[in-house]
């Protein structure tokens, strides 16, 4: 019988499709294709993809479609949404909606080979961690949740209100659990903006892979975590707490706030 390819690339656009295929190559993933909505439906319900990347705006559907069809099905595979620039509202709101990451329309090597490595992983965080569940295991602790009275963009940062009127701005410990041990931290400077789905920071890893860090929301740095730059593991070992990122002015923080997840819900 004939392996299922590990990926499955929904896009109208063949040069996309194309370069999906060769560049996942270089990490020995075996990638399907579909060139619209319609056949990218029909792959989803007849076959399992572990990883599914998704255009999010086509001709005969979006990838709003493709996130709902790979809920129903329920074989745990993961959305990663392609999106433009013009786009980053609905990727955004794709992460709420249940898709785990998105990349940028055009990507580079790296974007593309980094998100579905991190990816790759929290499949397989999830596929162990549904195990434990399953057998009752409530001493065996994969990753951290967010605090509950935080919020959180999809799997990746979280922000919390302080009384001030300023919020921090750090890293899900799920998401660092997906990528190597931190070896270099690059972050914008005090009074630099930052913008609700867009790239804020860098880490860059062990494996020399490179990785984005989404703002989850938009406003002015006024402060940034020093401490961080010189002692990169303390995100590893913190989090939640010490480990922060940036304390932010929020610009648009009633209508930004749709999008994100209440970290309460994952503990119900």
């Amino acid at each position: 019988m004939k392996k299922n390819a590990d990926i499955l690339v929904i896009d109208d656009e063949q040069v996309i499709v194309d370069a999906v295929v060769k560049i996942c190559a270089l990490d020995n993933y075996s990638v399907d294709v579909a060139l619209n909505a319609k056949t990218g439906l029909e792959k989803i319900a007849n076959h399992h993809y572990p990883i599914i990347i998704s255009d999010i705006m086509m001709p005969d559907g979006d990838g709003f479609e493709i996130l709902e069809a790979v809920k129903k099905k329920k074989e745990d595979s993961a959305l990663i949404m392609a999106t433009g620039f013009s786009t980053v509202e609905n990727a955004v709101n794709s992460l709420y909606k249940g898709a785990v990451s998105f990349i940028p329309k055009p990507f580079t090597v790296d974007e593309l080979l980094s998100t579905v490595y991190r990816v790759n992983n929290f499949q397989k965080i999830m596929g162990k961690q549904k195990l434990i569940i399953q057998q009752q295991k409530n001493d065996e602790i994969l990753f951290v949740a967010c605090p509950s009275k935080y919020l959180r963009l999809g799997y990746s940062t979280w922000m919390f209100q302080e009384r001030e009127g300023t919020v921090l701005v750090g890293m899900c410990d799920i998401y660092m659990k997906t990528i190597d041990s931190i070896q270099q931290i690059e972050l914008l400077n005090r009074e630099d903006e930052i913008a609700q789905g867009i790239s804020c920071a860098s880490f860059i890893c062990a494996n020399d892979r490179n990785h984005r860090i989404l703002a989850p929301l938009s406003g002015r740095i006024v402060e940034v975590n020093e401490t961080i730059k010189n002692n990169p593991s303390l995100i590893e070992k913190d989090p939640y707490f010490e480990g922060w990122i940036y304390r932010v002015i929020p610009a648009n923080i009633e209508y930004e706030i749709k999008y994100l997840i209440p970290c309460s819900s994952d503990r119900i």
